[in-house]
């Protein structure tokens, strides 16, 4: 009988050692993750929040503007593509009509027979008569060989019009996808903005969500301006609104002044909300002016003015990439539409990076 030999133990060295300690440091951090004593989120300080939202805010209207763009170009297309929609309709009836002619004249040839014409006047009781008929199917054949040309030509501008119609289509496909992206950006950038916002007290949010926003030099576009730039009085005193040199600029400034309060929603026109652009083309557009919609495309709707020229009407534009707009009152003042967390409101300009001033009034 074989001798049974006692097994020994192995010792916990090399490479199962290592092994056992990553096991059991694995199975403390886990431990620890569900005690809830693990690495936890750091603990921003209130102006830590409101310089994560400001960026987030204003990172947020530059795809509010871009949206603004897109959804101008997808509704310019999407006209076009109607129009040419209509055009094909219009033409498809008057092809229809020639052709319909076509058809009655092919079907009375038919109907008469293929006589031919020497015969036809040897066989007429009334030889005048004939060559006064003859006379009149000649120019009638003439009328007919008019109207072949006539469909061809509706033809071949049917087909142009529908080649034209799916290039069309395709780009209001394009723009509307593009639509969606920016769509999808500002609203990806106010989700984290509220999601930060959510983490302080209600004291702190109204701390972080009130003032100017954060606007460091060499954070986007210029430093801010002083008040003293602008030849005017302090922003932080309280005083009358200056006079607008024009009617048309008293018009657009007393409607941004009815409208203080308005929430700001981005996308918005008015009546009641707006996002900034929004207003500034609500504003103009109730004095008589049509501005374009975006805040890079109303930095080239007039006259630009230097900060020391600025009148109550100007437009005022801030950060390098023109992605914010008020509407300048005097005083070293604007009326705008800040961002989700605030309403139209008075605020000073040099509050944000200037970018420059256009007067369109």
């Amino acid at each position: 009988m074989a001798a049974h030999r006692k097994l020994r133990a192995r010792s916990l060295s090399g490479n199962t050692a290592r092994t056992a300690a990553t096991l059991a440091l694995a199975g403390a951090a886990t431990a620890t993750a569900f005690d809830g004593t693990g690495h936890a989120e750091p603990q921003l300080t209130t102006a830590q929040v409101k310089a994560q939202v400001d960026r987030l805010y204003q990172e947020a209207e530059t795809a509010t503007e871009k949206y603004n763009d897109a959804h101008e170009k997808a509704s310019a297309a999407q006209h076009r593509l109607n129009t040419l929609r209509d055009e094909t309709a219009r033409r498809q009836d008057r092809l229809n009509t020639a052709r319909g002619a076509l058809g009655a004249f092919a079907a009375a040839q038919y109907r008469d027979g293929a006589i031919a014409p020497s015969w036809q006047l040897a066989l007429s009781s009334s030889p005048d008569r004939y060559l006064d008929d003859a006379a009149f199917a000649e120019r009638a054949g003439h009328r007919q060989a008019q109207q072949v040309s006539r469909v061809r030509a509706e033809l071949r501008e049917m087909a142009r019009l529908r080649g034209a119609a799916l290039v069309q289509a395709k780009s209001v496909r394009s723009r509307q996808a593009e639509l969606k992206r920016q769509k999808d950006a500002v609203t990806a950038k106010l989700k984290q903005a509220r999601q930060l916002l959510a983490r302080l007290t209600p004291p702190e949010r109204a701390k972080a969500t009130t003032g100017a926003p954060a606007a460091p030099a060499g954070a986007g576009g210029r430093s801010a301006p002083t008040p003293a730039t602008f030849g005017q009085a302090s922003p932080g005193r309280a005083t009358a609104p200056a006079p607008a040199p024009t009617s048309r600029a008293s018009a657009a400034v007393a409607y941004a002044y009815r409208k203080l309060g308005s929430p700001y929603v981005w996308g918005a026109t008015g009546p009641d909300a707006f996002d900034c652009s929004g207003l500034i083309q609500a504003a103009y557009r109730s004095a008589g002016i049509s501005l374009p919609r975006t805040t890079y495309a109303q930095i080239n709707a007039g006259r630009r003015v230097s900060p020391s020229q600025l009148q109550p009407g100007d437009l005022v534009f801030f950060y390098s990439g023109i992605s914010h707009v008020g509407i300048y009152v005097g005083n070293g003042r604007m009326i705008h539409a800040p961002n989700p967390s605030a309403p139209v409101r008075v605020a000073p300009i040099d509050q944000m990076p200037f970018a420059g001033a256009t007067r369109v009034a």
